[in-house]
């Protein structure tokens, strides 16, 4: 869909019960619910604009380690890889197969549209339960907005663009500044990277944000481990004014490095902190805009690169797994320049 075609956040129509700039039905065709949300706006012409700032034949990779934390993680399971000889298998010859057990959300992951509900419901007024996500089933069977649906519209590929915060910082401010310090990245922070390191919005951009917590987590250290404990994070600072910048700019999606994307712990709307009930932008992003939120995307690589070349826009691929209702996926990502 022409992003040029769709209202602002405060002129999208009113949805029932819902508040103002709740996208729901923006992107429904002929009556059919639609299951991308913002991904509409990958549109052939924005995707071949993107392919042709491919210049220096370099990509880089933005997949993290599946086993990248080496210490216990709150409620998620680390992966278990089993190796299989193929005699193991009763098959005959000399060879190997394996077997790889993960949660989605452990490491780099795509949040799909049904990994947050707001009263029950998420994108375009669905309502996933348990047992629809876990049915055998097929995708064009599948009625609820999951990964495995990218598929059939060619999975991600648009411009994706870097917002390097840590090194900015690093470079400009003299601040201190720790991933882990719980610092409330701004719309205003935002604008003022992409100025410094030349970059303009454009319609349908993937916004990377990098905040190094990754590159923290790899070094597990005592300091570190009390500021894991105390349960802070840097990240967006999760409000509806960010939320209605994000749709205006008609992003197509955004991720970051961060386990939670927003700054945790979040507020609450008076200012109090909340917990993971208060994530404003999983909200807004996943539940009525329908704007995929990635998070632990490995961005140092990229960070560098782009640092060395100031080229901080590139041609963004992402091929997640292909299975019916998968609620999240490894983002497969890859930056190409």
């Amino acid at each position: 869909m022409d992003p040029t075609s769709v209202p602002d956040f405060d002129d999208l129509p009113k949805v029932e019960g819902q508040p103002q700039g709740c996208a729901w039905s923006v992107f429904d065709k002929d009556g059919v619910k639609d299951y991308y949300g913002t991904l509409n706006f990958l549109t052939p012409e924005i995707v071949a604009a993107a392919a042709a700032d491919v210049k220096d034949g370099v990509s880089v990779s933005l997949n993290w380690p599946l086993n990248g934390i080496k210490f216990p993680f709150p409620h998620r399971k680390a992966p278990v890889h089993n190796v299989k000889a193929l005699t193991d298998l009763g098959m005959q010859g000399h060879g190997f197969d394996d077997e790889l057990e993960i949660n989605t959300q452990f490491s780099s992951q795509w949040d799909s549209l049904c990994h947050v509900t707001t009263d029950g419901f998420t994108y375009n007024g669905l309502k996933p339960t348990k047992e629809t996500l876990s049915a055998p089933t097929t995708t064009a069977e599948n009625k609820l907005p999951t990964i495995d649906h990218w598929h059939s519209r060619g999975a991600v590929v648009g411009r994706g663009v870097l917002i390097d915060f840590k090194r900015y910082l690093e470079e400009t401010s003299g601040e201190s500044y720790h991933p882990l310090d719980g610092y409330r990245i701004t719309i205003e922070d935002v604008e003022k990277v992409a100025k410094h390191q030349g970059v303009e919005f454009k319609h349908g951009d993937i916004v990377l944000i990098r905040t190094g917590y990754t590159e923290f987590l790899e070094n597990p250290t005592p300091e570190l481990f009390a500021k894991f404990a105390a349960g802070t994070m840097s990240g967006l600072h999760g409000t509806k004014e960010t939320a209605r910048w994000a749709w205006n700019h008609r992003f197509a999606a955004m991720a970051s490095d961060a386990h939670a994307f927003e700054a945790f712990p979040p507020l609450k709307e008076d200012g109090t902190p909340g917990d993971v009930s208060d994530l404003v932008l999983h909200k807004w992003f996943l539940n009525y805009f329908g704007l995929p939120i990635g998070e632990l995307w490995d961005l140092k690589a990229l960070g560098e690169f782009a640092k060395k070349t100031g080229k901080y826009s590139f041609l963004l691929t992402s091929v997640p797994l292909n299975h019916p209702g998968l609620v999240a996926s490894p983002p497969n990502a890859v930056a190409l320049f």
